[in-house]
């Protein structure tokens, strides 16, 4: 079995070396990092991404791209409970399947969270810069990457530096900063929905899909429709997977996870379809679509700019709450497996206070590097093609152990199970396959690079081995 492409690893994390996370966190912290990751970028920046390529049906792609969610969240939330360990669907993986699908699994995790840290990043600048640019005249050229005309995106590369800071400092202190951070951000949304839905004008749904459902490239070369917009603003759903990165750092891991997954995605369906509603009432799509501050703007062009700086600024002081949650999410994967030998094993190396210094360092400089010179769009659309890899592993992995241990202790088990399962895997395959074929392109290349690593160096050094 040591030599096998499909070798599993047991569920023990302390055997290795003692290098157990200190377990820190409840429900609250979870359910917060769960709603501080989710409500971001997707909602405040990518909806007008999305209504560029849907028009005002991007609402039915919020709610296809929600429902494939909600199906991987309940997979997610039955794994996260069996396997209570840090690394997510790679840790599943590897348990369930065996080492290659695992790293596999692993290396896109890596490319997901690495490139939303990024995206999020870029994302939370478009509504800086122009705070920046009016009280202290920075030059635009330094708040935006080359494709967009400038030298630099300084703002997302100092916003990367400022949560690394917060997570070298301690996982307990930076969960606690971020839930009074997510509070802002739901408050702020709830100004933005007061003030937009009053405003609701059916004339703006008209026409409601101009472009259509299924994916096409339309006579300009961009890539529209339904499924288009949804394959990008998936992006806006997924983090709840950051919390199944925490397991090992849970309180009480068989009761937390499974609040942490099942509430924070619950209560960010409720927000998104309130908030996109809003939205495409309130203005004609056009006028916001491809925005970087899409709400903002759309209550400026209502008359409101007190509450449209006021949105501004308190996503510029919320959205890090996003960036927190993926960077934490990053180097736990990138901790985990390190500790498996996957990785150089000097990367585990934990500080006094439990966090992974090394590892927290390296990723900052890696996302500062994406942030400060690539678009958005771009960003967003290579990391949604690792995150529905990783989605459809931990389906797999679900049905897998509904075969192989239907009687193992399970403290929350998935409804309809095959309806479930299968539906996230079918879902998470549509969802890939409407990618932009630039994307789908580069994942392809990044994965290949992946398994030269693996058969170079990963799978010789191995502890299983």
């Amino acid at each position: 079995m040591s030599d096998s492409l499909f070798r599993r690893k047991s569920i023990v994390p302390e055997q290795h070396g003692g290098q157990g996370l200190a377990r820190t966190l409840g429900w609250p912290h979870l359910i917060a990092l769960g709603v501080g990751a989710i409500v971001g970028t997707g909602i405040l920046t990518l909806i007008g991404v999305g209504a560029a390529k849907a028009g005002p049906a991007v609402i039915l792609s919020f709610a296809v791209a929600g429902l494939i969610c909600v199906f991987a969240a309940l997979a997610y939330a039955e794994m996260a409970t069996m396997i209570p360990a840090s690394g997510s669907a790679y840790t599943y993986s590897y348990v369930v399947i065996g080492e290659l699908i695992a790293w596999v699994v692993g290396w896109s995790l890596i490319l997901e969270y690495s490139l939303v840290v990024s995206a999020v990043a870029v994302g939370w600048s478009g509504y800086v810069a122009p705070l920046l640019h009016a009280s202290v005249g920075m030059p635009m050229a330094l708040m935006q990457g080359p494709e967009l005309g400038g030298i630099v995106n300084l703002p997302a590369i100092a916003i990367i530096a400022v949560v690394a800071g917060m997570l070298l400092f301690g996982t307990r202190e930076s969960a606690t900063v971020n839930a009074v951070l997510v509070i802002v951000k739901i408050v702020a949304l709830a100004v933005f929905v007061a003030v937009a839905l009053p405003a609701f004008d059916a004339a703006n749904l008209e026409p409601f899909n101009p472009f259509g459902f299924a994916k096409h490239v339309g006579p300009d070369g961009v890539e529209r429709g339904v499924m288009a917009a949804a394959a990008i603003i998936f992006f806006a759903f997924y983090g709840f997977d950051a919390i199944a990165t925490a397991a090992e750092e849970a309180k009480n891991p068989d009761r937390d996870l499974k609040i942490g997954i099942i509430g924070s995605m619950v209560a960010c369906v409720a927000i998104y379809v309130i908030v996109a509603v809003a939205a495409v009432g309130a203005i004609a799509y056009s006028r916001f679509a491809n925005s970087p501050e899409p709400l903002a703007l759309i209550l400026r062009e209502l008359g409101q700019p007190t509450a449209a700086w006021y949105l501004g600024v308190s996503a510029a002081v919320a959205l890090p709450t996003v960036i927190l949650a993926f960077f934490y999410g990053q180097s736990r994967i990138f901790f985990t497996m390190a500790r498996d030998g996957l990785l150089p094993a000097s990367l585990a190396k934990l500080s006094s206070r439990g966090s992974p210094v090394r590892i927290t360092l390296f990723t900052a400089i890696v996302v500062a590097i994406l942030a400060g010179f690539i678009p958005l769009d771009e960003l967003a659309a290579l990391a949604n093609a690792g995150t529905l890899a990783a989605f459809t592993a931990v389906a797999i992995c679900m049905l897998i152990m509904r075969r192989r241990a239907p009687d193992a202790p399970r403290t929350f088990r998935a409804p309809l199970p095959w309806v479930v399962g299968i539906g996230a895997v079918l879902g998470c395959a549509y969802l890939f396959f409407n990618l932009p074929a630039q994307t789908q392109f580069w994942f392809l290349i990044w994965n290949i690079v992946g398994l030269g690593v693996y058969f170079l160096y990963a799978r010789r050094h191995a502890v299983v081995a």
